[in-house]
């Protein structure tokens, strides 16, 4: 989005409703005092993030040391289709990245956004035709994609769901399963503790991390669906705990984790997933998922299940549906081995993450400049 005061019309009712599925429906987060004269001197942030399944967004204002979601959006626009067989984004997923970046771009202006972070990932990392897709999205929707590395990646991803560790134990893996990529963050508990830590929500104390090629949609082309389901499994997660030696990981803080020293929290769209069919919800509800702690066994028995259906079984599920039947089990599998690798009696799931991060991110840095402006002026 260009630089400057952003400004313009809102999105209509027909737009934000084109987000809502009925298969997976999110609970809405609003702001009681969205309209109150406060709220308009209140400062308003955005976070975006393109990745290689969805586009998302969120609006948000500071609240105490949080902040409270004024406005969302999310929508599913396969960025990463076809990639790993040809090297370059399609013109099909371009199309719908740039109408979904276009609608967030509406809803920034409306909102009238004062600081914004808007980053891509995997997919356009990959991709050879990312810097020509990059140029159209700023000329189309207005709006300028950071491509961030995946060491970004793990770090905001990591702030978004501080606050959701457990301070008891030594040391947590948080896990981010994408739709290209799995970013892996072993955090140092321990130094969470010490109260000068705590404030420092911007660098937090990852003492090891990884980015494996595999998500959700890269894992499912490599290893296409067969009709021998358990042995299509066997062959995802063997391919996973390749990519896992492969990246020299595989003994990381895994003694703490055998000695109930350590916890897992999940910050994807598997884990929630697999929550919300654990609780047998009617229907995707956030304020039941969010939070919630999972026996690791319970985790691993939905997604073996989940394993053995066919596509159109898994989509009679309400909290997956059939978008994310087809992509659900290449989760299982990733969630499934990192279970079994770093073994944890319970997990944390987190329906937040990158985009929690970046907002927390730029509300700290908004304090600090307002910090070194008043201290400017009083000299």
């Amino acid at each position: 989005m260009p630089d400057g005061e952003m400004s313009g019309s809102g999105v209509s009712e027909g737009a934000q409703n084109e987000t809502r599925k009925p298969t997976r429906r999110r609970t809405k987060r609003r702001s009681s005092g969205e309209h109150s004269p406060q709220s308009k001197k209140t400062p308003t942030y955005a976070a975006l993030d393109l990745g290689t399944n969805n586009c998302r967004l969120l609006v948000a204002r500071p609240s105490g040391d949080s902040f409270k979601v004024i406005d969302s959006y999310s929508r599913a626009v396969r960025l990463g289709n076809g990639l790993t067989a040809t090297g370059r984004l399609s013109d099909a997923s371009m199309d719908a990245a740039v109408e979904a970046l276009t609608v967030c771009a509406k809803k920034m202006k409306a909102r009238r956004v004062k600081r914004w972070r808007c980053i891509a990932t995997e997919a356009c990392r990959k991709a050879e035709n990312g810097k020509e897709f990059l140029d159209r999205v700023k000329s189309e929707a207005g709006i300028s994609l950071e491509i961030i590395s995946p060491r970004v990646e793990s770090r905001l991803a990591v702030m978004g769901c501080l606050n959701l560790v457990d301070t008891t134990k030594d040391v947590v893996l948080v896990i981010d399963i994408g739709g290209g990529s799995t970013e892996l963050s072993w955090v140092d508990v321990r130094r969470l503790r010490d109260p000068k830590n705590k404030a420092r929500v911007h660098r937090p104390p990852i003492s090891a991390w990884a980015s494996l090629p595999i998500g959700v949609a890269t894992l499912s082309e490599r290893v296409p669906e067969i009709e021998d389901r358990r042995a299509w499994y066997e062959t995802m997660k063997q391919t996973v705990r390749d990519e896992i030696t492969k990246a020299g990981c595989e003994t990381r803080f895994t003694n703490s984790f055998k000695d109930g020293k350590g916890h897992l929290i999940g910050t994807s769209g598997t884990i929630t997933s697999l929550a919300g069919i654990h609780l047998k919800l009617p229907y995707y509800q956030r304020d039941k998922v969010d939070g919630l702690w999972l026996r690791s066994s319970d985790a691993v028995r939905v997604a073996r299940d989940m394993a053995s259906r066919s596509p159109a079984d898994r989509a009679k599920e309400p909290c997956i549906g059939e978008d994310r039947s087809k992509l659900l089990v290449a989760g299982c599998a990733i969630t499934d081995v990192l279970c079994e690798m770093w073994p944890s009696k319970m997990v944390r799931v987190a329906d937040r993450g990158l985009r929690e991060g970046m907002l927390m991110g730029l509300m700290q840095q908004s304090q600090k400049i307002n910090v070194i402006k008043e201290a400017s002026s009083n000299d």
